[in-house]
This record gives structure tokens, sequence and C-alpha cells, in this order.
């Protein structure tokens, strides 16, 4: 499932890979992560209602995809297909534009430096999987 010398297939599945890691990281550190917002269970129960808010998983699930496509771009335009050519985009895209990001606004933003650790792992482990899948699928 190949068009303009992307693997579509792959992309799709290397969105929903991160996206289901999104749910394990998070679970995982659900705790550490609101305490480094200042947020307490009651208050996010308080903004979200009982249920979970559809609209920020609406938003991760498209950012993931544009996130994948991409990564695929980057990848077909260096024609580096493979499992370590994707690993390799993948750490570098996250130390070019990821972890800088994150690095500013938290830091501006005033937020615990915990937070940029906690989604800057989670966006790396993110696009080294991306990135692996992408590459060992190739075009």
């Amino acid at each position: 499932m190949t068009f303009a010398g992307i693997n579509y297939l792959a992309v799709i599945v290397a969105a929903a890979v991160a996206f289901a890691l999104s749910g394990v990281w998070y679970r995982l550190l659900a705790k550490p992560w609101m305490a480094a917002h200042g947020f307490t269970s009651e208050s996010i129960r308080k903004h979200h209602g009982k249920g979970a808010a559809p609209t920020p998983f609406i938003v991760a699930i498209v950012a993931n995809l544009v996130m994948a496509v991409m990564l695929a771009g980057l990848m077909w335009h260096l024609n580096a297909f493979s499992l370590r050519a994707g690993m390799i985009s993948g750490a570098l895209v996250w130390v070019g534009f990821v972890i800088t990001t994150l690095a500013v606004n938290n830091t501006f933003g005033m937020r615990s430096a915990k937070l940029i650790w906690i989604d800057g792992g989670h966006w790396l482990v993110a696009l080294l999987l991306m990135g692996a899948i992408i590459g060992a699928w190739g075009l």
C-alpha cells in the first residue's frame, strides 16, 4: 500500500503503536505527570467530568498520524529505509525538534523540569518505534 513512495500501511501501524504507547506510558507515569503539572485526580475530573473527554484522544490520534507521515516522508526523501535508518531518523527528529521544543516551552511556561523528561521520554520512544516500523517495512 504505497503512494508517492510512502508505505501508508506502515505509517498507520506506526501511528497506532505510538498511540498505544502513550496509553501505557502515561498510565505508568500518571502520578508524577499530574504532580509536575500541579493537577489532582479531583481537578482533572472537575475539568473533564466523569468520563474521559474525547478531544485530547482525537488530537493525539491525528498528531500521531501526521508525525508518522512526516517521518516517512523524511525517510523517503533521504532514501533511508531500514530498521536502523528508521530509528536514527526518529532519534534525530527527537533531538532536533521535539526535546528542544519541550525544553523551551516548559522552561518559559515555568513548569517542572520533570515534564520535559516525562513527555520527552515518551516522544523519544514513540519516534524510535515509528521509525523502526516505517524503516523495517520500507517502501
